[in-house]
């Protein structure tokens, strides 16, 4: 029986492209099938080079392999690459091979790479200068875990849009100079990054869309800095990181999510600094807040308008539960209600003798209690008695046994409900 081939009478750019789909080595075994195919793989777009790739390689065949990534990288002849991707770079320099890693990189850079993706755990060397001049980047992913980014002086990266470090050492001038060189950045990411000899974090990017700074909190780091950002057109704002000296955000108008995690280290003025950062994200949309104890106990917040899904995150400390009324009277347009208490402690709900917050009487439609624990019983009173629109009330009882969870079931289900349209959801 005769099987006609017709996957080979594609045109020679359109199984590049299905290669490019393929481990780097799948798609080197397709040589074998014909004389059209033999050099095929040399011209794919997309190349991932993983710690898989060392597997089975002997003493014997590294200088051929060697040959084979230079030639692959190299050459000046082939087509321009959408992605480089080189993974966990440590195990590429063990002490037994010497290879080429930064020769690589610029290698993709001279074929007008798009996307480069690089995991440098432990990488000893310098990354080449001309990553920082690559005109044809739009995304870039650097894991240097245990390393520093080292930025230098000459930095021109005029159409990267997408910028990511995760794990690493970074410096508040090397920011600066990398991003003030980014016209046209709209991702900005800092994930689990150490930053170092900052006297500010200045982040000026008008065309910035998205930005997450997510930085280690350890006790011996410096916090005397200044955090400066202006976005204008800022649409999702997560940070993390203990209350740093100073905030100043302006133009954060089209801000529609921000996720903050704050933190209190040794800080005269603590409170007065993490106010400064919640009133510069006032006109969020949604907010997801993380403390750690009341830092805002004697300063007055904003009052968030555009307010209707805020989620609370918050450790066990006295008095949270008049801070929390207190923020809620500060959200008059409130719609969703998540808290998610990673500590339970007593509260005195009970005794509460404050004002009934408008956004309970008017507006409020959902409230979700996430980690949910029999010491919450008198707050899920509280909200059921003041809320007078709630349509769903849902409840997660992941943390409780079975026995917690038929009683504590049996005590909700015999709460008073002021909204006549509420459905009690228990999980």
């Amino acid at each position: 029986m005769c099987v006609e081939d017709r996957i080979s009478s594609f045109p020679d750019h359109i199984l590049c492209s299905i290669l490019s789909f393929l481990p780097i080595k799948e798609a080197v075994r397709t040589s074998i099938i014909s004389n059209k195919w033999r050099y095929l793989f040399a011209s794919i777009s997309t190349i991932v080079f993983d710690r898989s790739l060392l597997r089975g390689l002997t003493d014997r065949n590294v200088d051929s392999f060697k040959n084979f990534v230079n030639r692959l990288l190299k050459f000046p002849d082939q087509v321009s690459l959408d992605c480089f991707r080189l993974h966990e770079i440590a195990s590429w320099n063990d002490g037994d091979h010497d290879f080429d890693v930064s020769g690589w990189i610029c290698g993709a850079v001279c074929r007008g790479v798009k996307e480069i993706d690089l995991y440098l755990d432990n990488f000893c060397h310098t990354l080449p200068a001309l990553l920082f001049t690559c005109h044809s980047l739009v995304t870039l992913k650097l894991n240097a875990e245990g390393s520093k980014i080292e930025v230098p002086s000459d930095v021109c990266l005029g159409n990267l849009k997408t910028l990511q470090l995760r794990n690493s050492v970074v410096d508040g001038d090397s920011i600066h100079r990398l991003i003030s060189n980014c016209h046209v950045l709209e991702d900005l990411a800092f994930i689990e990054c150490f930053l170092a000899y900052a006297g500010a974090l200045n982040i000026q990017t008008p065309s910035l869309k998205r930005l997450v700074l997510d930085f280690d909190v350890v006790e011996y780091r410096d916090f005397n800095y200044v955090v400066v950002i202006n976005a204008p057109n800022l649409v999702y704002f997560q940070y993390t990181d203990a209350v740093a000296e100073g905030y100043a955000l302006c133009n954060m108008k089209s801000l529609e999510k921000a996720d903050i995690s704050i933190y209190r280290f040794d800080s005269s003025d603590c409170e007065t600094s993490a106010t400064h950062l919640i009133q510069g994200i006032c006109t969020v949309r949604s907010l997801s807040l993380t403390v750690d104890e009341v830092i805002f106990r004697t300063c007055r917040l904003p009052i968030f308008h555009n307010l209707i899904e805020f989620e609370y995150r918050g450790l066990g400390f006295n008095g949270r539960e008049t801070w929390l009324v207190e923020f809620l009277h500060c959200a008059p347009n409130l719609k969703t209600l998540t808290l998610n208490f990673l500590v339970v402690a007593e509260t005195q709900w009970k005794v509460l003798l404050m004002e009934v917050p408008s956004c309970l009487s008017l507006h409020l439609k959902e409230i979700e209690f996430s980690c949910f624990d029999t010491h919450m019983i008198e707050m899920v009173n509280y909200f059921l008695d003041n809320a007078m629109v709630l349509k769903k009330l849902i409840i997660s009882m992941d943390l409780l046994t079975w026995i917690q969870k038929a009683e504590a079931s049996s005590q909700l289900l015999k709460l008073l409900k002021s909204s006549n349209k509420c459905l009690i959801v228990i999980l």
